[in-house]
């Protein structure tokens, strides 16, 4: 299969591309069609690399996907997590991926990856030839509810002054949900407007984003030809599966842990109803015993008395 297609290899496809209406099947954040189309298509990969990095088209002397994948093949063990390696230049290694689903682990996960693609570069290199690496999230979720940003760019710098200790480590986070926080910086790269390209949810709403330009359109249209390719709709769909059986599980694991948290709260309710018991039972123990003591005291007196009685009673 050809790495892009080209116009010839789908005459009709912009054609049919202006005609098509309603809901797209699968978008951009499906991660599988993601990968898809940037693998599919050079220059659209070329186009977002630019947005996100803020680079002219001509900074890119070449551009290169590490790990491709069989498309329309069935996923297996080393393409199930599909993140895309992409060496630019020659230089720099990027690891990019779409994350739709907040999956709670994502800071730690994030550096897992920046990490492996540094250590990557270095392998059998000398330290000083280290190239950098980036990782870039693309998230359809906010991280850090507290501090929302569209766009956030993260490096190892000094707590106090505030030094940047390398640029060869530096970690990104695209989210999809912020549009609205969009700086003048990123709409002048057009990250919005990939933002919102990759959300759209019908082909109305992405000829419009995609109009004015053509990184965009071009982008649109190999999104819209790959819709139509059968396999790779059925890998999309195995993804979407995977994800709704992933909410499914957590439902059920949110739910279960909500029961356990009550009957630990119940029990321990009980636990605390049963102490308070026990204590009563040990007073009303107490009181019993001090009873029984003070009627064996009585019942001496009395028998002490009684004795006194018979022993004044005079003669008959």
């Amino acid at each position: 299969m050809p790495l892009y297609h080209t116009p010839a290899a789908f005459p009709s496809a912009s054609s049919e591309f202006q005609t098509a209406s309603g809901p797209i099947d699968y978008q951009m954040t499906n991660d599988y069609m993601f990968h898809a189309v940037l693998q599919e298509n050079p220059n659209v990969l070329k186009s977002l690399i630019c947005s996100l990095l803020n680079l002219n088209p001509d900074d890119i002397r070449s551009i290169q996907i590490l790990n491709p994948i069989s498309l329309g093949a069935s996923i297996d063990n080393k393409t199930f997590i599909l993140d895309i390696n992409i060496l630019f230049n020659n230089n720099t290694l990027i690891n990019l991926e779409m994350q739709v689903k907040n999956l709670f682990n994502w800071e730690d996960r994030s550096l897992s990856y920046l990490c492996r693609a540094f250590d990557q570069l270095l392998k059998g290199s000398e330290y000083h030839t280290a190239k950098p690496a980036i990782h870039i999230s693309i998230l359809n979720f906010t991280p850090f509810p507290d501090l929302p940003e569209f766009y956030a760019s993260y490096k190892l710098l000094n707590e106090k002054n505030h030094h940047i200790y390398s640029d060869k480590f530096n970690l990104r986070m695209l989210d999809l949900t912020c549009i609205h926080l969009a700086t003048p910086k990123d709409q002048a790269c057009q990250l919005d407007n990939w933002a919102r390209l990759l959300r759209a949810t019908t082909w109305e709403e992405i000829k419009m984003i995609a109009k004015h330009n053509t990184a965009l359109l071009e982008a649109s249209e190999t999104l819209f030809t790959l819709n139509a390719d059968d396999l790779i709709r059925k890998q999309c769909q195995a993804r979407s599966d995977y994800y709704r059986l992933h909410n499914t599980i957590s439902q059920k694991l949110n739910t279960l842990t909500a029961e356990v948290k009550s009957l630990s709260s119940e029990n321990q309710c009980l636990t605390s109803e049963n102490q308070c018991l026990t204590s009563e039972n040990l007073s009303l123990n107490s009181k019993v015993k001090n009873l029984t003591l003070e009627n064996q005291e009585k019942d001496l007196l009395i028998e002490q008395l009684k004795a006194q009685l018979h022993k004044n009673q005079p003669p008959v």
